[in-house]
């Protein structure tokens, strides 16, 4: 009878102890649950989480922890991440942490590997030097072609013997952390080689361009004569006609291009009259490459210039052009905007 007795309170300790673990475990999912939910307290400084690779969660939540997050317990954020299958699923890459940001929120990001996404923008107008300048000083991106010469780089991109001025088209390249200067110049190489591929299959049939690249060296020249998006085909028309009647280009971009080091944001008459493969004051026709990266405005433009009789344009000063078509026209229009000034 006794024995018994010893068996049933056992048996009730049992029961109770099962209890108390149910009733404390089903207290603690409840503050899980709840602090899954409680935004994160934070200044208004978005931090960067850097997961690399190799991190396990332990790892990473001590990363959290030197950001700031002091809520939860370490136990809270190791079940909720094993809960929710992030633990299992990190994904390498740079995650903003902002004030108000809920600790679910955040492991959310942190399996479906929504990073922090990057910019780099490429400008009309600008030539390689400015392009290689722009990426050596881009922080964020890796650094791999500082030590390369412009041929050593092109032969990286799978482009070797090709001369690099022009062929990057002027755009916004997201990127993440991680990727390399490379990369984006990769990208933004065969975006110009769709981009020019587009414009010279609607180009006008009467254009006196033998190639794609002529397109380009012509959108590059009008690209730098004007910022004036409606006024590039009305450029681009005075140099197609001036081309298909034999008469010379006559650009100073070109000269500049050609000037090199040499020019010191001052064009003078002597630079005009001295010979290089680019002075189109003292040579026929396109220069033998670009002279700097065209956007897609430019290549439009150069494809489908503007009809008209205009041979010669001068800066009125404001930004715009006076666009003339004869030379005593032309002359009167610089004694206006240019001499007079």
């Amino acid at each position: 009878m006794a024995r018994n007795r010893g068996i049933g309170r056992i048996k009730l300790l049992f029961a109770l102890l099962l209890v108390a673990t149910v009733a404390a475990t089903g207290l603690f999912w409840m503050r899980t649950l709840a602090f899954a939910d409680r935004p994160l307290l934070l200044d208004h400084v978005e931090r960067v989480l850097i997961v690399e690779r190799g991190d396990g969660f332990n790892t990473v939540l001590a990363k959290i922890r030197a950001l700031g997050v002091a809520q939860g317990s370490d136990l809270e954020w190791q079940v909720l991440a094993r809960s929710s299958k992030t633990a299992q699923r990190l994904q390498v890459g740079d995650y903003a942490i902002t004030s108000g940001m809920t600790p679910q929120a955040l492991l959310e990001r942190l399996r479906s590997g929504e990073v922090i996404q990057r910019k780099f923008t490429i400008i009309e107008g600008w030539n390689f030097g400015d392009l290689r300048k722009a990426l050596s000083v881009h922080a964020r991106l890796g650094q791999e072609s500082g030590g390369l010469s412009d041929a050593e780089l092109m032969a990286r991109l799978d482009r070797d013997g090709v001369f690099p001025e022009g062929r990057f088209l002027p755009e916004t390249y997201v990127y993440t952390r991680g990727t390399s200067d490379l990369a984006v110049l990769d990208r933004a190489a065969k975006a110009m080689d769709e981009a020019l591929a587009q414009a010279w299959e609607g180009r006008s049939k009467d254009l006196p361009l033998a190639t794609a690249d002529e397109l380009l060296t012509l959108a590059s020249i009008v690209e730098k004569e004007t910022g004036q998006a409606r006024e590039r085909p009305l450029i681009a028309g005075v140099f197609v006609r001036r081309m298909q009647i034999g008469m010379r280009l006559q650009t100073d971009p070109t000269v500049i291009y050609g000037m090199g080091s040499a020019y010191d944001g001052n064009i003078r008459r002597a630079d005009l009259l001295t010979d290089t493969p680019y002075n189109t004051y003292t040579r026929a026709g396109l220069p033998p490459t670009p002279i700097a990266m065209p956007g897609m405005d430019a290549l439009l433009a150069a494809a489908n210039p503007a009809v008209g009789n205009a041979l010669y344009f001068v800066a009125r000063g404001n930004g715009a052009h006076q666009f003339s078509a004869t030379l005593a026209e032309h002359n009167a229009a610089v004694r206006k905007f240019q001499l007079g000034r």
